[in-house]
């Protein structure tokens, strides 16, 4: 097999920042052990992978590293019985691009218990175009419906609207008959974000300052990806008996509320971990999106770079430039 190239991480020992990413050409002995090996045929770039290319959050816990936390790509070698040399597969998270080398290569070698079959219904592209961030949106749709939070109990918040896992979220929770109120920094995304389906946009500045314990209830559940300030208004202005899915901490890790909406309003809080969620999880969620997500809406959110667009753009998508969903094609 010859050299690749890949986005390469490293960490002067006794540093506490990382050094600058840098393209290198590797070879496959440069990767970690695992039981498969996958040629790399499209990935995505997730504002957690720009937290990990850019160093500016610890998301890269083990150098060097290749980051990207999400591929699909066709097995070359496996050496269980899991799959055969040409299927194509996809992985989500499972540490992949933190704790053991990631997407940004021509190959990754993983374990195969990481790994789902390419899903029926969605080409490469398609799956990239969901990612890590659409599959998370999905999770959070799920925790909503099992806590009983169904379109006639009122309106879902969604923060982040435009961007990835919002995008998505917007998308399927309209397709499925809520009203959607979407909240975004970005006022210029309101004919884009009712175009996925929103019913009402309202600025991110309404909900990022600091939130009473228990406020005007206004929608039935919410899918947030903030947290700190922005997480606390939204739990308290969620009616009697919802849901509020925590999924993101764009704002902050903090909490700044009380226990009000949990015991005078009934409100759950659900966490939504998409890194190490079972397999069982992950294939549900992905049959829900082939039937719930719009393919010409999530086309619409899509935008397609190369390998070597990957670095730039994750300053990009920490500096909010980025829309919707970026899909690169190794080419």
């Amino acid at each position: 097999m010859s050299a690749f190239k890949a986005v390469w991480i490293t960490r002067d020992e006794g540093a506490k920042a990382q050094n600058p990413a840098e393209v290198r050409e590797i070879g496959v002995d440069d990767l970690m052990e695992g039981d498969v090996t996958i040629r790399v045929e499209q990935t995505t770039v997730n504002y957690k992978d720009g937290l990990a290319v850019t160093g500016k959050g610890p998301v890269v816990r083990r150098f060097p590293m290749i980051p990207g936390i999400d591929l699909v790509g066709e097995v070359t070698e496996c050496s269980s019985n899991a799959y055969s040399k040409g299927n194509k597969v996809l992985l989500n998270g499972f540490g992949v691009g933190e704790t053991h080398m990631g997407a940004y290569a021509g190959y990754a070698r993983l374990n195969s218990d990481w790994l789902i079959p390419l899903p029926k219904g969605l080409s490469g592209h398609q799956a990239m175009s969901i990612g890590t961030a659409g599959y998370t949106a999905m999770l959070c749709v799920l925790a909503l419906e099992d806590h009983g939070v169904t379109p006639d109990k009122g309106p879902i918040l969604v923060t982040g609207a435009a961007g990835g896992v919002g995008s998505v979220a917007v998308a399927v929770l309209a397709k499925l008959g809520f009203e959607v109120i979407a909240s975004t920094g970005r006022a210029g995304e309101a004919d884009y974000l009712k175009g996925l389906g929103a019913s009402e946009i309202i600025d991110r500045g309404e909900l990022s300052g600091p939130a009473k314990p228990l406020n005007k209830e206004r929608w039935a559940g919410a899918i947030d990806v903030a947290g700190s300030n922005t997480l606390a208004n939204a739990l308290s202005m969620t009616r009697y008996g919802g849901t509020v899915a925590a999924c993101g901490l764009a704002q902050g890790m903090d909490l700044p509320t009380s226990v009000a909406p949990f015991i005078l309003r009934g409100v759950t809080l659900a966490g939504i971990d998409s890194v190490m969620a079972p397999i069982s999880r992950r294939t549900e969620a992905y049959e829900r999106l082939v039937r719930d997500l719009d393919m010409a809406k999530l086309d619409a959110i899509t935008t397609t770079i190369g390998f070597d667009d990957i670095i730039p753009h994750a300053s990009a998508i920490l500096e909010g430039k980025v829309r919707g969903r970026l899909v690169v094609e190794m080419g």
